[in-house]
């Protein structure tokens, strides 16, 4: 059979509804499915599946294609690993048939298999320092057989002749890094050292880490990069324990192989590592298609909480939730769970901390707080800190910080924001969802009359009131902020805008005191606040812009997700024009979004 039909035969037996449905969940919406995007960040479904076309399309990040190239997405997996998985899951005898392979990949894959194998043996047959090693580490063999954990003994050429004798030739494992060459002869790369074979989702034996047995250096020596090796590009142990974090919904990212092993062997099923080396974004890519929520749980030296503080960056940025795990009395996770045990490192996980309260912490342990000059250091980082995190979060742990450190919340402030007071708005602008309405979807105008498409309340009535300062300050801002009066969503503040206004009407400046008798308590004391805290510093165009910009985006994502919603439903065959005008429409819409957000 020629490979374009084994392509169609795999094509034809799954059912890409089926295919992804496994993986995220999918709802009937018309013809079609909908379901949150599983390679990007989003909140409204823009991610379509249509079985009669037996593709998926995302109308968010422009993803699209037909149930392999859904596969070799979300697995990271090149096109044949990800054929070669679907036809094994459908019982389609994939090695009788003819296909166009890449061979040498085939044959790199089958080298590796054949290295772990031979590792293996050398473990399994006791007696050796590794096997010794692994004993100590009170690891099963149950677990020790599911990972391959195998031993690469002190020898130098027995894994160049074991595979030399298999017909492997010397540049094949040279490429791969197995061994190395040096004068007119090869030699084994890995001596002495247990063996961690790298697996792919694909189950397919990608390279190797091999941790030193003693006090030799390195400590671990992964492979080189390869064809099919890329240390950014792969996390361990994700083969075994991707379904259990779906099953979880949540995901323990440890340093090291030893710490997903030991972790594993004690029933903790939901871990995996980076590879020697710091999380990538690439990596963080990844465990966000299996889910948001990550608990980082890395050494407890200053190079482990360095790497945490890197990691956790990296992993908000890809759109996950990431959580701090603390431990006391142990240097890793792999020498705790085998001191207090399984229950009790899950009892950690439970109590793990919000990224920024670790960030906290960690600040207020390297300073004196006794001092005034530890007290001012710390509050100089804490504003770092919660300069970039959203403004709910951010006064939570403003008013906490301030009880701590008895220095009163305006001054911590106008640390984090600047003389101004105002900083940056930070919105959260989520995507907002449309309303469903008995006799099909509001219309834009029906949407945002009744409250249903707007931002968010943190972020409107932060707008608000500086819209109401700038019209206090000028008023040359009225006919400027009218056309946007309808973010207005507080009552109170609403009567103010509209006295204000009012006024204005009346005479060229206002009087605040003239103003303020015009106006209920609440709205009195709304006032006195804004007066008192709202400082702009000659910053006032600035300010509008970006208050501007966040009205007009969130208006932008509620017409993005009403022509998503539509096309979600429509039937391209047959409603080909208005699929064709109302994707072009939503090009327009992320383009305007993206220029907003570059203002």
């Amino acid at each position: 059979m020629a490979g374009e039909n084994i392509a169609d035969e795999i094509k034809s037996r799954c059912n890409i509804a089926d295919v992804v449905g496994r993986q995220i969940s999918l709802k009937k919406t018309g013809s079609n499915h909908t379901g949150l995007c599983p390679f990007h960040n989003e909140k409204t479904p823009s991610f379509v599946v249509s079985e009669s076309r037996q593709r998926f399309t995302c109308y968010g990040c422009g993803a699209s294609g037909d149930v392999i190239e859904f596969v070799k997405r979300y697995y990271n997996l090149s096109f044949l690993e990800a054929a070669e998985m679907l036809a094994k899951e459908y019982g389609i005898d994939w090695k009788s048939k003819s296909f166009n392979r890449d061979e040498k990949r085939e044959k790199f894959y089958e080298i590796n298999k054949a290295a772990a194998l031979f590792f293996y043996a050398a473990f399994k047959r006791g007696g050796s320092p590794a096997n010794d090693y692994m004993n100590e580490r009170g690891v099963s063999a149950a677990t020790l057989k599911k990972f391959g954990v195998g031993y690469a003994d002190a020898m130098w050429e027995s894994l160049y002749r074991g595979l030399s004798e298999k017909g492997i030739s010397e540049d094949l494992m040279l490429e791969l890094g197995l061994v190395t060459k040096s004068g007119n002869g090869c030699y084994d790369r890995y001596r002495d050292r247990v063996m961690f074979p790298i697996i792919n989702t694909g189950d397919k034996v990608i390279g190797f880490g091999g941790r030193v047995i003693g006090d030799g250096e390195p400590k671990y020596l992964n492979s080189s990069e390869s064809r099919i090796f890329s240390k950014k590009n792969n996390l361990y142990g994700l083969n075994l324990t991707r379904r259990e974090i779906m099953k979880k919904n949540q995901v323990i990212l440890v340093e090291g192989y030893m710490d997903v092993i030991a972790l594993y062997d004690r029933g903790v099923w939901n871990v995996t590592a980076s590879l020697g080396t710091a999380l990538t974004a690439a990596q963080a890519a990844m465990l966000r298609r299996y889910t948001e929520n990550v608990v980082l749980c890395y050494d407890a030296d200053e190079a482990g909480r360095n790497a945490a503080f890197r990691a956790m960056d990296l992993l908000r940025e890809a759109g996950c939730a990431v959580k701090v795990l603390r431990m006391t009395g142990a240097k890793d996770p792999d020498e705790y769970i085998k001191k207090n045990g399984g229950e009790a490192f899950l009892d950690l996980v439970r109590k793990a901390a919000p990224f920024v309260e670790y960030k906290l912490e960690t600040a207020k342990e390297a300073a004196d707080l006794s001092e005034t000059e530890g007290s001012v250091a710390f509050l100089k980082e804490a504003a770092k800190i919660l300069r970039n995190v959203s403004p709910v979060e951010a006064d939570i742990y403003i008013k906490k910080t301030a009880k701590e450190t008895g220095v009163s919340e305006g001054a911590i402030r106008m640390e984090i924001y600047g003389e101004n007071g105002v900083g940056s708005l930070n919105p959260y602008i989520p995507s907002l969802r449309t309303a469903e309405r008995s006799a099909g979807r509001a219309s834009r105008a029906e949407a945002a009359s009744d409250g249903a498409l707007r931002l968010a309340p943190e972020s409107s009535r932060m707008i608000e009131k500086y819209f109401i300062r700038l019209l206090l300050l000028k008023r040359s801002y009225l006919p400027k902020i009218a056309p946007y009066a309808r973010v207005f969503r507080t009552p109170a503040l609403y009567r103010i805008y509209e006295s204000a206004a009012a006024l204005y009407g009346e005479e060229d400046e206002i009087d605040i005191r003239k103003l303020a008798d015009g106006l209920e308590a609440e709205e009195q004391r709304l006032l006195e606040d804004i007066l008192r805290n709202v400082q702009l510093a000659d910053k006032e165009d600035e300010v509008f812009r970006e208050c501007v910009a966040h009205v007009e985006t969130a208006e932008l994502v509620v017409r993005e997700g009403e022509i998503i919603s539509v096309l979600s439903v429509a039937d391209e065959d047959e409603d080909s024009g208005k699929v064709e005008r109302l994707t072009r429409e939503l090009l327009e819409i992320q383009q305007a979004k993206n220029e907003l957000k570059g203002r």
